[in-house]
């Protein structure tokens, strides 16, 4: 099930600890949330560059990094961070992060709104790829946040 809110932070939502986000597969976490994943987790943010330096981040990818009781799904989503997100590589990386929560016991996630933002997506075209890959999951509930407020 998809819960959208409005206003919020993924970080602060009570009761969930494990949050998703798109990436460039460039390495660069410069902008936006990416910045918060970035300071949160620079363990995360080293590893991910590195990945992506190597050529081991494409589009479509999910790198899963586990932090404490927490997993973080870095979704490629767009090949840089100059071009415009990709609708396929956020369906595919949304259905590889999907696999490995129903894999992993991972009933719920919290992500911001993925594609739209500086990603430059149409918002109602990606919900509805957002809303088609979950109906084939109903066990797992994605908390999407649609506009950053700090609480």
């Amino acid at each position: 099930m998809v819960t959208y809110i409005e206003y919020g932070n993924i970080f602060t939502l009570e009761g969930i600890l494990n949050y998703a986000h798109g990436c460039n597969c460039a390495g660069a976490m410069g902008k936006g949330i990416a910045l918060q994943f970035r300071d949160k987790f620079p363990v995360m943010y080293q590893q991910y560059k590195e990945m992506c330096k190597e050529g081991k981040f494409s589009l479509g990818d999910v790198f899963t990094y586990n932090h404490d009781d927490k997993i973080i799904f870095n979704l490629g989503t767009q090949k840089t961070w100059k071009t415009k997100a990709d609708i396929k590589a956020i369906e595919t990386a949304l259905m590889k992060m999907m696999d490995y929560a129903n894999q992993n016991k991972v009933y719920k996630i919290a992500l911001p709104k993925i594609g739209a933002g500086l990603g430059g997506l149409n918002w109602d075209d990606v919900k509805n790829v957002i809303d088609k890959v979950a109906g084939s999951f109903p066990n797992i509930d994605l908390f999407v946040v649609e506009n950053y407020k700090e609480n």
